[in-house]
């Protein structure tokens, strides 16, 4: 499926566009999942968060993450979610890539993961870093992804 990835800080983006990735993050976390929880949660306008997209090429959101500083160092994704049209096209795993970019070569990244998405993150190079957890009603565990990892697909 082509598309473009993007990345901007809350204040740097187009009403529009933001728009487009919330109407997606509740798209697929609170109606799909059925899952109502305060998606908006202060953390998208914390100094240093980025939102990660994948748009079509009009525009069209496709895909979307977020980037925060992570407690004690190192960086967050979290919010990872894609269009149901988008799915097992490549397009969610470029954004993932170009996420993790983001990061910085030498950085830690932590991510929460929907338990049955542990083999997705492993191709990233993340691995199991805790005990597994319910958030919102949905198993998930606890990944990292060290500066020296590789993607492994």
């Amino acid at each position: 499926m082509p598309h473009t990835i993007h990345h901007a800080a809350l204040a740097d983006m187009s009403p529009l566009t933001l728009y487009a990735i919330l109407k997606l993050r509740v798209d697929v976390f609170v109606v799909e999942q059925d899952c109502p929880y305060p998606d908006l949660d202060g953390a998208d306008t914390a100094p240093g968060t980025l939102q990660v997209w994948a748009a079509d090429g009009d525009g069209r959101v496709l895909a979307t993450s977020r980037i925060l500083d992570a407690p004690g160092g190192g960086r967050r994704i979290g919010r990872v979610c894609a269009d149901p049209t988008a799915r097992r096209s490549g397009t969610a795993s470029a954004m993932m890539e170009a996420a993790m970019g983001l990061c910085g070569a030498g950085t830690r990244i932590d991510i929460d993961a929907q338990a049955h998405l542990e083999g997705w993150y492993e191709r990233f190079g993340f691995v199991r870093s805790g005990a597994d957890f319910l958030e919102d009603n949905i198993p998930h565990i606890p990944m990292r992804r060290l500066p020296d990892a590789g993607a492994r697909a």
